[in-house]
Formats: structure tokens, C-alpha cells, sequence
């Protein structure tokens, strides 16, 4: 996993949010766009970035693409974080038991 492009997806508000509303189910285009103040056109490149870091992936129903949350990568940089978090909490655990 490319870390960077998947924080650089997250790093964006409106981004996260459609993260969390496709955390709920997946939903149409139209559905995820009636929930934000942006176009429609906005919400779309929203997507087709969080596409690129493999956050989302789209499935036609019809006429329309339904959009559906990937996941895998959430996964994979809460395991990255955890890792730099873990070792830096030892490191405090290690510093304050020290001084005591």
C-alpha cells in the first residue's frame, strides 16, 4: 500500500466524511452529493480520488454508479500508525518509568 496517496486521500475533510457516510452503506452518486454543500462535479473528483488510493470502488446498478467503501486500506494505515504509536509509547513508558 502506498501510504502517502491514502493519507493524502483522508487529509481532506469532505473526503473523510464520504468515508464515513459509505462506512453506513454504499450509495449512488446522487445520494452521497445531495449530503454535501459542493456540485455534484466536486463530489465525483472527491471519488475519483479516494478510487486512486483504493478507499472506494464503484459498481454500475443501472443507469448509475453505486459507490462502496474499500476497507483494506483504512486497515493497512491504522496497522502503519499503530506501529509508529506503539514505539512511541514505549518510549514514554520507558522515559517515565525512569524518572520514578
Amino acid at each position: 500500500m502506498d501510504v502517502d496517496i491514502v493519507f493524502k486521500a483522508v487529509a481532506d475533510g469532505t473526503r473523510r466524511d464520504i468515508i464515513a457516510a459509505l462506512a453506513e452503506r454504499p450509495l449512488p452518486v446522487h445520494e452521497l452529493a445531495a449530503r454535501f454543500a459542493v456540485t455534484r462535479p466536486a463530489i465525483s473528483k472527491h471519488l475519483r480520488i479516494l478510487g486512486e488510493a483504493g478507499l472506494v470502488a464503484a459498481s454500475r446498478a443501472g443507469k448509475e454508479n453505486i459507490y462502496r467503501l474499500e476497507e483494506a486500506p483504512l486497515g493497512e494505515l491504522i496497522d502503519w500508525l499503530g506501529r509508529f504509536w506503539s514505539g512511541r509509547l514505549i518510549t514514554l513508558k520507558h522515559l517515565a518509568e525512569r524518572k520514578t
